[in-house]
């Protein structure tokens, strides 16, 4: 089961570009949606974001984030059984002088090469997001909790 899971898991975020990211703000709860890049060693999530949006200044005054990589609800599916795959993690700045400053940045850039002048703006950022823990539920009643070592396996077969 756990083979499976990971793979599903891995196909879920290859395919999809978005995450709803979850930081702490003033102490409770609050969500965003972000496009994301993955970098594989070692896995992090990356974002880049605006020192403008709160969500940034969430992630400055306390890492502990959330992660949620969702399947579009297309098709027949039930909403119970849209795949997806939950990540709490920790959030990092990287900025140019960082040692993964630019695999982060290369990675992003291939999967948004639209959104490449965003560098150009002195107020963005890229954060890496280190996964601590990993939940996959690929449809009603497979669900199953993954080490970030076997996501990064799964996603590296890829």
């Amino acid at each position: 089961m756990k083979d499976a899971a990971a793979a599903g898991a891995a196909e879920v975020v290859a395919r999809t570009r978005t995450t709803s990211l979850g930081t702490l703000h003033d102490g409770a709860p609050s969500v965003t949606l972000a496009p994301f890049a993955v970098v594989r060693e070692p896995l992090a999530f990356v974002v880049l974001v605006s020192g403008l949006a709160s969500h940034t200044r969430d992630m400055l005054a306390d890492p502990r984030v959330a992660l949620l990589v969702a399947d579009a609800e297309a098709g027949a599916a039930a909403p119970h059984a849209v795949p997806r795959v939950a990540i709490r993690g920790t959030a990092a700045p990287l900025d140019a002088p960082h040692p993964r400053y630019a695999a982060a940045r290369a990675a992003y850039e291939r999967r948004f090469p639209d959104m490449a002048g965003l560098f150009g703006l002195g107020d963005f950022r890229l954060f890496a997001i280190a996964p601590a823990e990993v939940r996959v539920v690929l449809g009603f009643a497979q669900a199953a909790s993954l080490t970030p070592a076997t996501l990064a396996a799964a996603l590296a077969r890829d």
